[in-house]
């Protein structure tokens, strides 16, 4: 595993799991915090043993928000500043699946990270809140990814009040896909991350384009689009080597591949 001041990053069974690391300050994201989150972001993008992320944080919080005495964008070693709209961004456009792992409270910017993940398992008892109001400020960059989910009506209710919610009423606005007890959020994250794992890499990548671009589309314009992108994919190594497996009773190359790294038989 490796370890910074304010990340851990580790690879297993083809996830890169990222940890927020900064537990003393409920790993509130600082301008070192966010530059590391990014580096290790592009470096699983660059593995090809990678097939997708998790992002969680070091016990008891998942992320309290901006760190107010060091704030994202902030030079560090009088060179170097990642803007914290750069990490959301780049979780948006991975071709790799990015899973949030809530694993307790969080509250304000690390709300972006819930928002713009892929797939988000969260703890039933994590806390919860959009709580810039409550100090003179507004949820602004990281509205961008967390309306979408969450749509007007609960948005603007969250955005107005700061009012805390939890991890099940995060599932029941659209801002979560799963709650469970906190003892079962690793084993949930696992069985999320193994699901990918079954996805040819190619199709996992498009599905994430395809899920990202049609609701922007017309119903003519979608229908033309997709019917271009699905004759693409059947025609496809991949796809010759899924339906390969499927007639054949075995697995495709890439969950045999899988298996072996892992010791799998």
């Amino acid at each position: 595993m490796a370890s910074t001041e304010a990340t851990l990053y580790e690879v297993r069974e083809g996830a890169a799991w990222i940890t927020l690391n900064r537990p003393e300050n409920r790993n509130a994201l600082s301008a070192v915090l966010v530059n590391e989150l990014f580096d290790h972001i592009q470096g699983a993008l660059a593995d090809d043993a990678v097939r997708s992320m998790v992002i969680t944080g070091a016990a008891p919080a998942f992320c309290a928000g901006a760190d107010l005495k060091s704030p994202p964008g902030e030079i560090v070693d009088g060179q170097r500043s990642v803007p914290y709209t750069d990490v959301m961004g780049a979780i948006l456009e991975s071709p790799k699946p990015v899973i949030a792992a809530v694993n307790g409270p969080a509250f304000a910017g690390g709300l972006g990270l819930v928002g713009a993940a892929d797939i988000v398992v969260i703890a039933e008892e994590a806390q919860c809140s959009f709580s810039e109001v409550r100090i003179g400020v507004i949820p602004a960059v990281i509205s961008v990814v967390c309306l979408p989910k969450l749509g007007v009506h609960h948005g603007m209710k969250l955005f107005l009040t700061g009012e805390r919610f939890n991890g099940s009423q995060a599932v029941t606005m659209g801002l979560a896909h799963r709650a469970v007890p906190r003892a079962q959020l690793a084993e949930a994250v696992q069985e999320e991350v193994e699901m990918i794992n079954l996805g040819g890499p190619i199709a996992v990548t498009e599905c994430k384009k395809l899920v990202r671009r049609v609701p922007e589309l017309s119903v003519e314009e979608g229908f033309e689009v997709t019917s271009e992108w699905s004759g693409r994919m059947f025609r496809s190594a991949e796809a010759a080597e899924g339906m390969a497996a499927f007639r054949e009773k075995r697995k495709p190359s890439w969950v045999a591949a899988q298996g072996s790294k892992t010791g799998e038989t």
